[in-house]
């Protein structure tokens, strides 16, 4: 699939570090999957795994957390 942003590179799948900012609260995911464009490196994460972002997102904000770093679980 080519890249809609510079229309040029075609995406490959990979698993990325995604970090989320809300407030005081900073969580950092690993490997999560992704669509990476091999020419600009724009990063695409599709609907199903950002709704599991954000969900466990807010789950780290309500349990305290300052910072954390976890393993993306599907």
């Amino acid at each position: 699939m080519k890249c809609p942003v510079c229309k040029h590179g075609r995406q490959i799948e990979r698993h990325i570090t995604v970090t989320l900012d809300r407030g005081p609260v900073t969580v950092i995911f690993k490997n999560v999957p992704a669509r990476v464009c091999e020419n600009c490196g724009e990063q695409f994460v599709d609907e199903k795994t950002t709704a599991s972002l954000l969900a466990q997102a807010e789950a780290a904000a309500k349990s305290g957390a300052e910072i954390e770093v976890r393993p993306f679980a599907a």
